[in-house]
């Protein structure tokens, strides 16, 4: 038996990237996983990589509609939910001369406010105790030139886990932290893509003692360990997973 097994998790973001790889060490420890995405395809080939233990809703996290059905669906499906990874969340905003409001304002509402409601819509199916897992960056705790909308976004969820978790520790609820460096992620990618790769391996050159970009498994591990029972005293901590650069 794994160390997780009788358990649910509830995965936002799940279907590509640190949410999949934390799927799947969820599930390896026995969970039953659900997982959220926007679209329908890349959430069936995660289903399918994971296997029975997994399944998956159709959803965006800024719509309050469909975060309400995600919860319903765990309710239905499971009865309740011992594990939640809040990690939906996306890039933007640019540099502070040229960054619009709609550019601000959709940021904000994908990075911090949704993530506020996923934790606030998932406790009334928190079984006691459970564990939240958001997961930062490691921009939320770093000068990040031209990427300050982005940089505050991540700063916010520091915020958040903080009041949280003395907020719910009295309903048998913990919630921590996972922020990781530059990895091997689609999102990274997408900033590769736009030409921002440069940018990220001159962060890892110039900082921290690991100079490479992480793997998804490496930061799934740490959410594997905040979400079991071996963590059982940790709350409120955040856990950076990106070669030293915060802490160096």
């Amino acid at each position: 038996m794994g160390k997780l097994t009788g358990q649910v998790a509830v995965i936002t973001g799940g279907s590509a990237g640190i949410g999949l790889a934390s799927a799947h060490a969820l599930a390896d420890e026995g969970a039953q996983v659900l997982l959220l995405g926007r679209r329908e395809e890349p959430l069936r080939d995660a289903v399918k990589s994971i296997g029975e233990a997994a399944s998956y809703v159709v959803g965006d996290v800024t719509r309050m509609d469909d975060l309400d059905r995600l919860f319903a669906t765990a309710r239905e499906r499971h009865g309740s939910v011992d594990i939640l990874v809040a990690n939906a969340g996306g890039v933007g905003g640019g540099p502070v001369a040229t960054c619009d409001e709609a550019a601000y304002d959709d940021l904000m509402a994908f990075n911090v406010k949704s993530v506020f409601f996923t934790v606030q819509k998932a406790i009334p199916v928190l079984r006691s105790p459970s564990a939240i897992t958001v997961i930062g960056s490691v921009a939320g705790e770093i000068a990040l030139p031209n990427g300050s909308v982005y940089a505050a976004s991540k700063a916010a969820l520091r915020s958040f886990v903080r009041s949280w978790a003395a907020e719910l520790a009295p309903i048998g609820v913990r919630v921590n932290l996972v922020g990781p460096g530059p990895s091997d992620t689609p999102l990274v990618e997408s900033i590769d893509a736009r030409g921002g790769g440069p940018g990220l391996d001159a962060l890892i050159r110039t900082r921290g003692a690991i100079h490479r970009r992480g793997r998804v498994e490496e930061t799934a591990a740490a959410v594997r360990f905040l979400s079991s029972p071996e963590s059982s005293w940790t709350t409120g901590a955040a856990l950076f997973i990106d070669g030293g650069i915060t802490y160096l």
